[in-house]
């Protein structure tokens, strides 16, 4: 999901990355720099949470995992 935000008089970009896969067992491992399970490089969660102004990660086992981003314009 993409939309449109804005808050007082600040726009911006919301993107909302959602799905009902296996969940991340370990958050915290996985916004570590260079960790990845499928071995990749590890950058992907680390970078968006680095380049984005707001950034959550809710993820429960067997169900899935939901990653909000904002970034805000300047």
């Amino acid at each position: 999901v993409l939309r449109q935000a804005e808050d007082g008089g600040i726009r911006g970009i919301v993107i909302i990355a959602r799905d009902e896969g296996p969940g991340i067992p370990d958050v915290n491992r996985a916004m570590e720099q260079g960790y990845s399970t499928s071995g990749g490089l590890g950058l992907g969660l680390p970078g968006v949470r680095r380049i984005m102004d707001t950034f959550e990660i809710v993820s429960e086992v067997g169900k899935g995992t939901v990653v909000t981003a904002v970034k805000w314009k300047r």
